[in-house]
């Protein structure tokens, strides 16, 4: 039933294709400005999560956006497209799909999700991957584009004409918040940043960065983009491996059955 679902949309091509067009639209003026005020979000959080692996799951740039972390192993996870990964400099890589990590379980300290579950077609499965693969106590990261903001006003106008990032679909932080309170997490940091529009003109973005700290202060929820820090809960009763345990294997040496596998199997 599971491979029935996923042949049918084929998130292979569609996502993969979006997720190319979303790393072509980071290198304009505008993405770019995005991206450094998302890497200083990120850089205010990474160094305070520990541990020995940190998988981040797509890339909406050619570098690691993790890169500040005090974790030593950093892998980023590339999504095919028709068969080929999306092209990107960000070595070592794994080439596989978000909805079917080829990870073992309990295995990774952080999962970075930029901008993953917009461009995916079941952004549910992609999280319960997360958790499956992540540590008890481990954390997920994840940057999301805001509906409730000037930018996804603008989407709504025009996203039935657009390319990424307009064409991606839009979920509030409430509404993954709720996802990971489902999945046993507790929301450690959540805000928005970024209050300008999206307008092009670097000398209009210039005089409108009143709007950072007024945006900041009186409208807080209406940012660009919002950060969540989750935590995964530690299920006390059942007894769990060391988690600070030298030479864990991010890959296992078997086969590993994700989430969507294991269906198939009962």
């Amino acid at each position: 039933m599971w491979q029935k679902k996923h042949d049918s949309i084929k998130p292979e091509i569609a996502g993969g294709r979006q997720r190319v067009q979303l790393r072509n639209w980071y290198q304009q003026r505008l993405g770019q400005r995005l991206l450094r005020a998302e890497r200083r979000e990120l850089d205010q959080v990474l160094p305070n999560l520990f541990g020995y692996h940190l998988l981040q799951v797509g890339s909406p740039v050619d570098t690691l956006l993790g890169t500040t972390s005090l974790i030593p192993n950093r892998v980023l996870l590339e999504s095919h497209v028709s068969g080929k990964s999306a092209p990107t400099k960000i070595k070592p890589q794994i080439h596989a799909y978000a909805y079917a990590l080829p990870i073992a379980d309990d295995s990774v300290d952080v999962v970075l999700l930029a901008h993953t579950l917009e461009f995916e077609q079941d952004p549910h499965q992609v999280l319960r991957e997360a958790d499956r693969v992540l540590v008890p106590e481990g954390h997920i990261v994840l940057l999301g584009f805001n509906p409730f903001s000037p930018w996804g006003l603008w989407r709504l106008l025009i996203s039935r004409w657009s390319l990424p990032p307009w064409s991606g679909q839009f979920r509030s932080s409430r509404r993954i918040r709720d996802w990971m309170s489902l999945l046993g997490y507790d929301i450690t940091v959540s805000h928005s940043f970024f209050f300008r529009p999206p307008v092009r003109s670097d000398g209009v973005m210039r005089r409108l960065k009143v709007l950072e700290g007024a945006g900041r202060r009186l409208w807080p929820f209406a940012g660009a983009v919002y950060l969540l820090v989750a935590q995964k809960r530690m299920i006390t009763m059942t007894p769990i491996r060391p988690r600070w345990r030298p030479g864990r294997s991010l890959v296992g040496a078997g086969i590993i059955k994700t989430n969507a596998q294991r269906s198939i199997d009962e």
